[in-house]
């Protein structure tokens, strides 16, 4: 599966005017470095994002457009894998990280993690070069109707260094597999450390299950990273209380286009443009993560409910 990869990114790279172009404007992409809250993170400016950035995710505009993940709509010269009989790998034609992947489902099915996640373990061991990230309908995915997962390579994400300093104590444990709190009081995430794939679901399960589901939304809002480490796998739940801070609303100086999704959870900022680049502060970081991500009180109203559940 490795050699296969590294095959379709050079051949999709190399014969894909696309892809070509963007991959090689990662050349020149910018970043700038912040402390916020005491742990690493990244801004990227990258134009090529705005696509995904900006993207119409209402009921309406979904329904207008054709999905551009069905294999009927892909690009001419958009070549796959297939993986696990029901699932594609595919290059993602506007990286972010230098390997960038997307993994749709071969059937046009709704995005819902419930019962996807062994999937993504699945995945994450399959692709131990890279981390697995799932964002929720209305947590950052551009196309809330249609279920896939990406990934990029490992040591791009801040957070997966920063996890392991920064984890405290263990919420609960499930046989081989402990559900692990951080200091980490913007993002409140929790990371499940397993060395059974199974276990590593139950948690997950747990976890879902105990996380409220907004009136009108199917499932909890939600980001998700995974990947393996040797003999371990890592998940790191992210929990949303909004899907666009309200800076993304803004007019003015006040305005921020910033759309929170994974790779912002995981610690890389993406600003597609670049006044935002230029312009934003550690403050607002904090502020914007502050805004869409579990209030305090929430987090710890769902990691009581965790513990009664287990």
């Amino acid at each position: 599966m490795k050699e296969a990869i590294h095959q379709l990114l050079t051949q999709q790279i190399r014969d894909w005017d696309t892809a070509r172009t963007n991959y090689e404007a990662l050349a020149g992409v910018r970043t700038r470095s912040f402390t916020v809250g005491g742990l690493p993170y990244q801004v990227q400016f990258n134009p090529a994002r705005m696509v995904s950035s900006a993207a119409k995710v209402d009921t309406q505009s979904i329904r207008e457009r054709t999905c551009f993940l069905c294999q009927a709509n892909l690009p001419a010269a958009q070549r796959g894998i297939g993986f696990g009989g029901h699932y594609t790998i595919l290059v993602n034609p506007f990286p972010i990280f230098p390997r960038h992947l997307t993994i749709p489902d071969t059937a046009h099915i709704d995005q819902r993690i419930a019962h996807r996640f062994t999937d993504m373990l699945a995945l994450a061991a399959a692709l131990d070069e890279y981390v697995i990230f799932y964002n929720g309908p209305r947590c950052g995915a551009s196309a809330p109707d249609h279920l896939h997962f990406q990934a990029g390579n490992k040591g791009f994400l801040p957070f997966e260094k920063s996890w392991e300093a920064s984890k405290t104590h263990p919420v609960v444990s499930y046989r081989n597999a402990t559900l692990w709190q951080t200091n980490d009081t913007l993002r409140h995430p929790l990371v499940i450390e397993a060395t059974h794939a199974e276990d590593a679901a139950e948690l997950f399960r747990i976890a879902y299950e105990a996380l409220e589901i907004p009136a009108g939304e199917e499932e909890p809002m939600m980001n998700l990273l995974a990947w393996k480490e040797d003999d371990r796998w890592i998940a790191a739940l992210f929990p949303r209380a909004r899907h666009r801070p309200g800076c993304y609303f803004a007019e003015g100086e006040e305005n921020l286009l910033i759309s929170p999704a994974s790779v912002d959870m995981g610690g890389v900022f993406i600003t597609p443009q670049e006044k935002d680049f230029e312009k934003i502060t550690s403050e607002q970081i904090a502020a914007i993560l502050s805004e869409v991500c579990l209030g305090e009180e929430a987090f710890r109203q769902w990691k009581q409910r965790i513990k009664e559940k287990v």
